[in-house]
Order: C-alpha cells, then sequence, then structure tokens
C-alpha cells in the first residue's frame, strides 16, 4: 500500500474536529469516519495514519475501529448492505432476505462481488425492530420492511447509482397517542 496522508484540507477537517473535543484522544471516532470516507476502510495502515495524526497511541485507534462495526477493516463493496439477523428481522424472515441476496449477487454474506459493487454482511439489531425484516445501506439509508422484490429493485437502483431515499417510518403506539390528542 502506497503511503497514505491526508490533505490539507482533511487536515484542517480534523483540526476543527479535534478544537470540538477536550483531548485529541476524544475525536478519534469523527477522525476514523474522515479516513473512511477518504479510503473506504480503516485497514491498521489508515488506523496508524489516524494515530499519527491525533497523536494518540495506535493501540486506542485500533481499539476504537475495531469496537464499532461501523468502520470496515477491510475493503469493501461500494455499497455494503448490513443485513439485520436479531430475534426480530429473523421472525420476520431476515435470513430470507439474506439468502435471497446471496443468491442474487453470487457471494456470502461476508464477500464482495467480483466487481467491487456489493458487499453483504450479516449484522445484528440495527435498531429497526418493528419494520422487520430490514437492511441499511453503506452505513446510511435504511430499508424497511423488505421483500424479495423490494431487494430487487433495491439492487437495481443501486446499481444505476441512485440511493435509496430515507423512509420516515411512523411509530404505531405514537401515531395512536397523536390521533387520540387530535380528536
Amino acid at each position: 500500500m502506497a503511503e497514505l496522508s491526508f490533505t490539507q484540507e482533511e487536515l484542517d477537517e480534523i483540526e476543527r474536529l479535534k478544537a470540538k473535543f477536550p483531548t485529541a484522544k476524544a475525536a478519534t471516532l469523527r477522525v476514523l469516519w474522515v479516513a473512511q470516507q477518504k479510503y473506504g476502510h480503516v485497514e491498521p495502515e489508515v488506523q496508524n495514519l489516524v494515530a499519527e495524526t491525533l497523536d494518540v497511541p495506535k493501540s486506542h485507534v485500533h481499539g476504537v475501529a475495531s469496537f464499532y462495526t461501523q468502520y470496515y477493516k477491510e475493503e469493501k463493496g461500494k455499497f455494503v448492505l448490513d443485513v439485520c439477523t436479531c430475534l426480530s428481522c429473523q421472525l420476520c424472515g431476515g435470513y430470507e432476505i439474506l439468502h435471497h441476496l446471496e443468491e442474487e449477487l453470487g457471494i456470502e454474506a461476508g464477500e464482495t462481488t467480483d466487481d467491487g459493487m456489493f458487499t453483504i454482511q450479516e449484522v445484528e439489531c440495527l435498531g429497526a425492530c418493528g419494520y422487520a425484516p430490514m437492511l441499511q445501506v453503506t452505513n446510511g439509508v435504511y430499508v424497511n420492511n423488505l421483500t424479495k422484490e423490494k431487494v430487487d429493485t433495491l439492487l437495481e437502483n443501486l446499481k444505476n447509482g441512485n440511493m435509496p431515499e430515507f423512509e420516515s417510518m411512523a411509530m404505531p403506539e405514537l401515531e395512536k397517542r397523536n390521533q387520540a390528542a387530535s380528536k
């Protein structure tokens, strides 16, 4: 891997981030995001760059990066599909969605397509149990209430460069309370 570095613009952003925290160490999460946006992952070499830039121990940066699943410790596809398979999603068809994705893309969970377009990951709870089964696209938009047809449409849209839109989901109990209050 070639020598890694941040541009002056990125270093300026990192300085702005550091100024928001009491210590450089406290800015680690945010600076790891800057690094992941630049390199697409935070492999050990990228973690070392972050540690050197913040002047903090490499072990600290590694500990933070390895704790959070949102930081990719290896190269991933352009679109990372995190399929939730916790109990709620599992009961609502999470594994069926995961296996459908595997069949459609010709890869298994943890793998990336040969063209570098998609990586599938099986993950635990993304906190949207009421909208199961669901997945998250590259640490961003959630796609809820999945069906095989909805997955096929999602894949086609992503292949064409169209990210899904944010989908506001109403909380049923809150909705009932709001309806009762308006009567």
